[in-house]
């Protein structure tokens, strides 16, 4: 029997313009060009997990607008199950989403329907969660559902992966249920100064270790085109390199690394350094194509593509 893993985030609708640069604070620019992606942290890993061959089942909430269908549609094609993905009165959500021409963004989230994501339908699918081998979350919909996901994950013994985005304070009670937590360096930052004001982690092995202090289980600090570096009870402290590419859009990296580090531990049994390798391989082939879960790899597009790298090193 195929292993189960369960992603429980939101589902957005992005509205993407290309810009030849970032506008600064007031300032109005022309862009290049607009498109309309289908994403959400919830349903891009759930599709990165379901497009490198993963049993994966997605919970979250869609709206009553016309943004529903497309959207469910969207990660069904991927080969996510769906069953568990609910529907709320009002708007799905969306974020709108401007990319530069070198691959830097600026997102700006509206929950919609994701934040009615609430600690009643954790329970309702409770016996799905329970049958999975790992569960995935990130922030996008209320936080208290996190907080009782991951009361939940850490009573019935399950690895338990936190994309803690967007950033905002954790309390330790959550972060203790966390196997691997997986924050970029602001995310780091932001969460270290919560739980130790005055004090700034000036590198990654000192946010990982001012982390790990509160009770995470494990470490991975995402340092974006230099690669990650992990700490933690189930792994040696180590940067993994990042593969160099030449990005068209950066959106959903993070996502594709977070799927692709949950299918290669739990799906492939690999090591957490492999598994860290893998995923930066993933999130780098994701980042040479536009928007979020189109840019989501199959599995043997990424084989193709980490030989072709490691041969070259």
């Amino acid at each position: 029997m195929q292993k189960l893993i369960v992603v429980v985030g939101s589902l957005n609708l992005d509205l993407v313009a290309g810009v030849n640069r970032l506008p600064a604070l007031g300032e109005t620019i022309i862009g290049l060009d607009f498109n309309t992606y289908c994403g959400g942290k919830g349903a891009n890993q759930a599709v990165a997990l379901a497009r490198l061959g993963a049993s994966v089942k997605l919970i979250g909430k869609l709206g009553s607008d016309a943004f529903a269908t497309q959207l469910r549609e969207g990660v069904e094609q991927a080969g996510v199950d769906t069953s568990c993905v609910g529907s709320a009165l009002g708007s799905s959500g969306t974020a709108l989403i401007t990319t530069s021409a070198d691959g830097d963004n600026t997102i700006v989230v509206i929950p919609g329907a994701n934040g009615s994501l609430l600690p009643d339908d954790i329970d309702r699918y409770r016996q799905q969660i329970e049958q999975a081998t790992m569960v995935l979350g990130q922030l996008e919909i209320p936080r208290e559902t996190t907080e009782y996901l991951g009361q939940l994950v850490r009573s019935a013994g399950i690895p338990f992966l936190l994309d803690p985005a967007p950033a905002c304070p954790l309390s330790q009670e959550l972060l203790r249920s966390v196997t691997w937590l997986t924050p970029n360096e602001t995310e780091a930052q932001l969460l270290v100064e919560a739980h130790f004001p005055g004090l700034s982690a000036r590198s990654a092995p000192e946010s990982a270790d001012r982390l790990l202090g509160l009770g995470i289980r494990n470490v991975i600090l995402k340092l974006g085109a230099r690669g990650v570096y992990m700490a933690g009870e189930d792994t040696e402290s180590t940067y993994v390199d990042a593969f160099p590419v030449h990005a068209v859009d950066t959106t959903a990296a993070g996502d594709a690394f977070n799927g692709a580090f949950a299918f290669a531990l739990a799906d492939c049994g690999m090591a957490p350094r492999d598994a860290a390798e893998f995923a930066c391989g993933v999130a780098a082939l994701s980042v040479t194509r536009p928007g979020a879960q189109t840019s989501m790899p199959t599995i043997s597009e990424c084989e193709t593509f980490l030989d072709e790298q490691r041969a070259s090193r």
